[in-house]
């Protein structure tokens, strides 16, 4: 049984390093755009795929089926608040980054654009978000190194954690440090469509083959080591109205994640957006109605076997080896590898980006030459890596604390640029000032509201937080004089027809 599905484990990772090789020979002598950006020649297919990848972790596999298995449709709220929340960012933002980041200097990343946008010498934002994107992406890929070696362990039980999380991080390491943007952007697109195939396939191997039985659906089951009742709701309105508020809120995230954003920086042309929206809106749409389908089938043939023991996180990896061959199956659990490693690597890049560009570059050596910053880029990659790393596998008490941040590191990165982010790309008179506030404000609420209020409230802190950097951005730049003629020149340029295309 177990070999059939290590061949598969193996062929797949031969695969993603085969990636990172091949774009190592290709671009020896590039420059830190064609590392950080692939140039900006990359393809609405690709965009579209290694968008939505990065997107989506092992959550969309684990811990969303999983919920859904245990408490029903009522989980359905975050999947439906990030479906609306890509269709929103595909559609209002993708082209006109494209534009304004061009048009703003060439900017790579997104501190640089926010900076570059108001034609400003000063560093103050730029070096506010590098440290920011720095610090919580470290963390995000000390997380996606736990997921990883968690699912690793759940696969293959006779493997240490420490040994998973070695083998999940090195994969990711090697072909990130060679191959850069476009190595994590292809490894991203087959990924993104074996994430596909997998959450397609299980669904149609159900309807196709099992006797199913609704009636099962009413049944209620206690998890035996806490008690938690499980009981299945069939309707989306099961949620209570807090849950049903932040899982939309969820979709706010989306105006300020860097790892998504810079694939809209790097899309070839503008005008390839249409077709990369259509294709990232229709996986998203499809990739989390299936999984609502695999929770929905799973509650009605495994969930006897799941429940009682609290393992409702591995309804996907149990119903691949209930319905398919040993190796086809591990081929969709390889899936769930694709997930996580799709997020690790692109985080580990943009956090390995914001070093380079806006800390490095404009601080520590100004006239570093593009060798050497794409060579700091890969020492970059690694160094995080590395404290990824030490992060995700220490026993110490503050370790899991540190873990525990990570769930609201979306609601961070949304409150504090997402405003910013919106306005800039909308609002002619937003100015530098405006701009700060709206970072500073929107990322400070977040964290008190987190700290003080989201438990009385059961507000995600996203959402408040993402108001009050709004009326932050929209207030100081109202209080400030206006822009000068090259900061409106810039608004200008990125909104004419000639860059437009």
């Amino acid at each position: 049984m177990w070999s059939s599905e290590v061949l598969a484990f193996i062929l797949y990772f031969v695969l993603m390093l085969a990636i990172g090789v091949v774009f190592f020979f290709r671009q020896k002598n590039v420059g830190e755009k064609e590392y950080f950006l692939g140039g900006r020649k990359m393809g609405p297919w690709v965009t579209a795929m290694s968008a939505q990848a990065s997107d989506m972790s092992a959550w969309l596999l684990m811990g969303l089926p999983g919920s859904i298995l245990a408490f029903g449709f009522g989980q359905m709220w975050i999947g439906i608040g990030l479906a609306l929340g890509t269709a929103a960012n595909w559609i209002f933002v993708a082209r006109r980054l494209r534009c304004f980041s061009e048009a703003a200097g060439d900017a790579i990343t997104l501190p640089q654009y926010l900076s570059n946008r108001f034609a400003t010498k000063s560093l103050v934002l730029q070096l506010i978000c590098a440290v920011i994107f720095l610090v919580c992406f470290t963390i995000y890929v000390a997380s996606a190194f736990v997921a990883g070696a968690t699912v690793f362990t759940t696969i293959f039980p006779t493997l240490s954690t420490s040994a998973a999380m070695l083998i999940f991080a090195a994969i990711i390491i090697i072909y990130t440090f060679l191959g850069g943007f476009k190595a994590v952007c292809w490894t991203d697109f087959f990924q993104g469509l074996l994430m596909l195939v997998a959450v397609l396939a299980i669904p149609i191997m159900i309807v196709a083959t099992q006797d199913l039985d609704t009636a099962a659906l009413a049944t209620v089951y206690t998890n035996a080591q806490d008690g938690t009742q499980y009981v299945f709701g069939t309707s989306l309105f099961s949620a209570s109205w807090q849950e049903i508020a932040s899982g939309l809120a969820w979709g706010l995230g989306y105006f300020g994640m860097p790892h998504i954003l810079v694939r809209f920086m790097s899309i070839e042309k503008p005008s390839m957006v249409k077709k990369s929206a259509t294709v990232a809106i229709i996986w998203v749409v499809i990739s989390l109605g299936a999984v609502s389908l695999i929770a929905y089938f799973g509650r009605m043939l495994v969930a006897g076997e799941l429940l009682p023991a609290g393992m409702q996180k591995t309804v996907f990896i149990v119903l691949a080896r209930k319905l398919f061959p040993t190796f086809v199956a591990g081929l969709l659990l390889a899936a769930i590898m694709a997930a996580s490693m799709s997020t690790a690597d692109s985080q580990l890049l943009v956090a390995s980006s914001s070093f380079t560009a806006d800390i490095y570059k404009p601080v520590i050596r100004k006239n570093a030459s593009e060798k050497e910053l794409l060579w700091v880029g890969r020492a970059v990659v690694l160094a995080v890596a590395v404290v990824a790393y030490f992060i995700a596998s220490s026993k110490a008490e503050g370790a899991q604390a540190i873990m525990d941040m990570v769930e609201n590191a979306w609601g961070g990165f949304g409150a504090a640029f997402g405003p910013v982010v919106i306005l800039s790309l909308f609002w002619r008179r937003l100015t530098y000032k405006g701009a700060v506030a709206g970072v500073v404000g929107g990322a400070v609420t977040d964290v008190l509201w987190y700290v003080f209020l989201s438990k009385s409230t059961g507000v995600y802190e996203l959402l408040p937080g993402f108001i009050v950097g709004l009326v932050c951005a929209v207030v100081a730049t109202l209080l400030d004089k206006k822009p000068a003629k090259a900061v409106t020149d810039i608004f200008d340029r990125a909104t004419s027809k000639e860059i437009d295309r």
